[in-house]
């Protein structure tokens, strides 16, 4: 069975950083493209950043261009979300998912940020 655990969350101050990872057992985030999602409370999941399986193309969001980063170790069947310039707008539940636009598609639990000051 598929399972994806993210970590990484907490909280944090406007301005501050995390980095959020999600891993896998076996090779689905090595072999398919994977995306980042977020939910605020009482909003929509918003897609956030995805990946392709090589790493080559990414996409973001307009909201977090040019302050998050979307990478990938296959090695370590790993996908992060390196978040900086952190603002309370991005205060969320983040989840990691994958194979992204395939069939089946896995959530993993996701992990709180609070951006707070």
């Amino acid at each position: 069975q598929v399972q994806l655990v993210e970590s990484g969350g907490g909280l944090v101050q406007p301005g501050g950083s995390l980095r959020l990872s999600c891993a896998a057992s076996g090779s689905i985030l090595s072999r398919n493209a994977t995306a980042w999602y977020r939910q605020a409370p009482g909003k929509q999941r918003e897609l956030v950043a995805s990946i392709t399986s090589g790493g080559t193309t990414n996409y973001y969001v307009d909201s977090v261009k040019g302050r998050f980063t979307i990478s990938r170790d296959n090695a370590k069947n790993t996908v992060y979300l390196q978040m900086n310039s952190l603002r309370f707008e991005d205060t969320a539940v983040y989840y990691c998912n994958a194979p992204w636009g395939d069939y089946p598609s896995y959530w993993g639990q996701g992990t709180q940020v609070t951006v707070s000051s």
